[in-house]
């Protein structure tokens, strides 16, 4: 480690104390956590660890009411103790497939107290998919909500499995059990201590074929301070998240706010106008969500926006997908200068965040590395580029690297940075702005196309709600541009209009071809807009 990166060290671990994460007034503590991250997950070592300095403190509301910190730590250890009779012991892999609720923090911290390791699914998985990946990733147990039955009919019948969460009406099978029959039946025996971290498994999103495994087995110190550094987390605040929380991003906030013990808000479906609520009833300083939920949020009309008081909010994180510069400019209107745009990816973890001054400045923008992080731009030949407002590859240095994929695979590491599998280039301020993924370019006539510039022009139109652009074969081109468009409701925009509007600001090579009208776009639970499935629509 050179002395710049001996430095930025030192500062995270102040940064740290200072925000409350670590309490060196309290050394006790501090050297108890330190000791548990050794041998438990984060989503076990962080809620002893918040039940240990304020086990009464609301730890976590959901639909169906609160529970405390002590509630979290002694339900989750019910629940291990249960999961251990029925034979899941350290080293066994358990995917847990739930929605945002009680029942999956209980199940994450409870396989994190038995040293399992968790595979954390995507709550959009088609039965295929879900099937794929657990023999990949050798589950020998899932824990699921009760709306998923119908996925495990493609896993062995004898293969143990538990009910994170019940609709009410829901016919179960003979012999069903839930978190609930286990926190019932068992006590609060001690649970043998893990010789190490069971780690846990997070997918990638799959917008290209089928989710990757990206494995963590444990997160470190200066992952946190990546999050604290340039978002307003505070101690013992209220978070709403709808964010999925079997992704990074929902993870990553609900680790770092439960560590600073705050009161963490959720919702197992997103509803736009129950989100603002959510926000007004518990006076939240931060909401963390996707920009496709915060579009729909911004969206709704403003005189059911007037119903609740939102301005308790310092914070709105989006991350998960691309936020548009309209967006990022109506989002200031709606809210005031409170979002904050993460950017990175499951593999790089956090590369960048944008602040609100930084958002005004220039709309769009990914922002500035956090304490930790670095961020260089990379040609086709590896060579590094340095200018402004040239567009390359972005790589990553984190402080919270990437093991590699289950199935062995890497990304392509250069210098030490990790590419994050996007293009971008950087302003004569020095903020980052993300030009699209490197494998979306189309290539038509000969030009590179990268769609997002096509799609920001066209949701800067007010007739349009949504839209993207792709590419599909031509025997002339190569390549032609194919845009999808979703009107704003009322409004009935043309294929004419569309064209000429791109042709006023774009290059003409940038002009589709052609333009599909649909009733919405096709995205994952993470806002990730699913361009295989548009490229192979049938017109």
């Amino acid at each position: 480690m050179n002395l710049a990166h001996t430095l930025e060290t030192v500062k995270a671990y102040g940064l740290l104390q200072s925000s409350g994460f670590i309490d060196l007034k309290n050394p006790g503590e501090t050297l108890r956590t330190l000791k548990d991250s050794k041998t438990y997950i984060p989503q076990a070592t962080l809620i002893m660890h918040s039940a240990r300095i304020a086990p009464d403190a609301q730890g976590l509301v959901d639909e169906r009411g609160e529970l405390s910190y002590r509630e979290l730590d002694e339900q989750s250890t019910k629940i291990a103790n249960g999961l251990r009779k029925a034979g899941l012991t350290e080293g066994t892999v358990i995917g847990i497939l739930a929605r945002d609720h009680r029942g999956l923090i209980l199940s994450m911290a409870a396989a994190g107290k038995l040293g399992v390791k968790i595979a954390l699914m995507n709550t959009g998985f088609a039965k295929p998919q879900f099937a794929e990946v657990c023999e990949r990733e050798k589950v020998a147990a899932v824990l699921h909500d009760s709306e998923f039955l119908g996925l495990l009919d493609a896993l062995p019948a004898d293969m143990p499995r538990f009910l994170t969460w019940v609709d009410e009406g829901t016919e179960l099978p003979e012999g069903a059990k839930s978190l609930d029959d286990l926190i019932a039946e068992n006590g609060l025996d001690e649970l043998p201590v893990p010789s190490k971290p069971g780690g846990f498994i997070i997918l990638t999103s799959g917008t290209t074929g089928l989710p990757k495994g990206a494995p963590r087995e444990k997160a470190s110190p200066l992952a946190t301070a990546q999050f604290l550094d340039r978002m307003p987390f505070r101690k013992r605040a209220t978070m709403v998240i709808v964010s999925p929380i079997f992704h990074s991003t929902g993870l990553g906030t609900w680790l770092v706010a439960t560590g600073l013990t705050n009161k963490i808000v959720m919702r197992r479906r997103f509803d736009a106008e129950a989100t603002l609520k959510m926000v007004s009833d518990h006076k939240a300083d931060m909401l963390v969500a996707v920009p496709t939920m915060l579009h729909r949020m911004v969206e709704l009309p403003e005189e059911i926006r007037a119903k609740y008081d939102t301005s308790s909010l310092k914070g709105i994180v989006l991350a998960g997908s691309a936020l548009s510069p309209e967006l990022s400019i109506r989002a200031a209107e709606v809210f005031g200068p409170v979002v904050h745009n993460l950017y990175g990816s499951t593999e790089v973890a956090i590369a960048t965040v944008a602040q609100p001054h930084e958002l005004a400045k220039a709309p769009g923008t990914v922002g500035r590395p956090p304490l930790t992080c670095d961020v260089r731009l990379y040609d086709d030949n590896d060579k590094r580029v340095d200018a402004k407002d040239v567009t390359a590859r972005i790589f990553v240095r984190s402080g919270a690297p990437f093991e590699g994929y289950t199935d062995g695979r890497h990304k392509q590491i250069i210098d030490g940075y990790m590419s994050s599998g996007d293009v971008g280039h950087f302003t004569e301020d020095g903020l980052l702005m993300v030009d699209g993924r490197d494998d979306d370019m189309i290539v038509s006539g000969g030009e590179n196309v990268f769609p997002q510039e096509v799609e920001n022009l066209l949701l800067e139109r007010e007739d349009i709600f949504d839209a993207a652009v792709v590419g599909v074969d031509d025997v002339e081109f190569g390549k032609r541009l194919r845009a999808f468009v979703v009107p704003e409701p009322g409004h009935t925009p043309t294929e004419d209009e569309i064209k000429a509007h791109v042709k006023e600001n774009l290059a003409r090579y940038k002009v589709p071809r052609e333009v599909v009208f649909l009733e919405d776009l096709p995205r994952n639970p993470t806002g990730k807009l699913l361009r295989r499935v548009l490229v192979e629509y049938e017109v």
